[in-house]
């Protein structure tokens, strides 16, 4: 018997060098007269938000700049980007950035649509209002954040990651301009291409994978195969930059669809709890979990070990489900990401309330494996 599916992304989204230039165009034609630019310092430091202001400036478009995001971003930094919204009389949202950024608008958008806190939108499909006009910039090719209905704000009375799963997040218009991506620092670039392979695995071994997202799933796999260590390694190659970011966007539209599992659940907790890079923890994860998952989708990493460039002729089907194991451990390694959570300060007595946590966070649901209490520990100490 066929499951019904849902698909979800944005209206319109723009590609390749220079694209940014129709900015100005673009907030015209959705109406915006004047947007709230949700931003970090690290973007103004590098002279993006002044790239984005002057295209503004040239039209006579009136903006709020809202620089203040943070890694990770909070429940109170949400709180900041609604208060500069309503005292800048704003009518619609641009992000500029990766994740953090796309994310703390989406929940900017939410408050200043819906009313309330954020808070009130943990869990699925939540808000009743639409969000202002919204166009999310792309910055890094990682999060796919400026496509997706997802939104990860910390709660900063328990410091736990809420996550927040609404299709009316989803931005109008998503910018991936590549130049806008060379001057991110190896380190970064290993982090987010980390994170895209895990949104392309997650997805694909999900229990709500459709022919749809398993398509885009294992294409951005193969692109990230081949282009994230010449990103990683030639900052300015455009070639592997403007790659990455369909990369990143392909694996996008598969988890947006078909959602994730329990590397992001977990993943979900030590951000929450130590404030870490979630590229970074996704890449600590992923083969762990992977490992744990193995005997519920042999078939299924037998296809991403193939779409890693791995030969499997010949071999059973779970020797050449493990050979993805291999392979995504040899990428990791490749691009720099720490060997394990000991490096980052995790701490073993953490180990229960993170559990706890993710057992009931939402990309737990479709793990292609019920995995219990004990076994999660076993994965969090396994990386440990």
């Amino acid at each position: 018997m066929s499951q019904s599916a849902s698909f979800f992304m944005p209206s319109v989204s723009l590609f390749g060098a220079n694209v940014l230039t129709e900015l100005a165009a673009r907030v015209v034609s959705l109406g915006g007269t004047k947007p709230l630019i949700v931003t970090d310092k690290g973007m103004t430091q590098l002279g993006y938000t002044k790239q984005v202001t002057d295209l503004l400036d040239q039209a006579d478009i009136a903006y709020v700049v809202f620089d203040e995001t943070i890694p990770n971003p909070t429940d109170k930094n949400v709180e900041e980007g609604v208060d500069a919204y309503k005292k800048g009389q704003c009518d619609m949202l641009i992000s500029l950035g990766g994740g953090s950024a796309h994310d703390c608008c989406k929940g900017v958008g939410l408050v200043v649509s819906n009313g309330g806190v954020i808070a009130d939108y943990e869990g699925v499909d939540q808000s009743k209002c639409s969000l202002p006009p919204y166009i999310a910039i792309n910055t890094t090719a990682g999060t796919a954040s400026e496509i997706t209905r997802f939104t990860i704000i910390t709660n900063t009375s328990n410091h736990v990651k809420m996550a927040i799963v609404d299709w009316r997040v989803t931005p109008d218009l998503a910018i991936n301009d590549p130049l806008l991506m060379i001057k991110m620092p190896p380190s970064l670039t290993a982090a987010t291409g980390m994170d895209a392979l895990t949104h392309a695995v997650e997805a694909y071994v999900s229990t709500a994978a459709n022919p749809i997202t398993d398509a885009v799933a294992l294409q951005a796999i193969r692109l990230i195969s081949r282009y994230l260590r010449v990103a990683v390694a030639r900052a300015d190659d455009l070639e592997a930059r403007d790659r990455m970011a369909y990369a990143q966007y392909l694996a996008g539209m598969a988890f947006n669809n078909a959602s994730l599992g329990h590397v992001h659940a977990m993943s979900h907790q030590l951000g929450g709890m130590y404030d870490l890079p979630h590229g970074v923890c996704n890449a600590l994860l992923l083969p762990h979990v992977c490992e744990a998952n193995l005997m519920a989708a042999q078939e299924r990493y037998a296809d991403i070990a193939e779409a890693l460039g791995e030969n499997i002729d010949g071999l059973a089907v779970r020797e050449a489900a493990k050979m993805a194991i291999v392979a995504i451990r040899c990428l990791s390694a490749d691009v720099g990401i720490p060997s394990n959570l000991t490096e980052l300060g995790v701490k073993d007595e953490d180990i229960e309330t993170m559990v706890k946590h993710a057992q009931q966070d939402v990309c737990a649901a479709t793990n292609p494996r019920r995995l219990n209490d004990k076994e999660v520990a076993a994965i969090f100490r396994a990386a440990m």
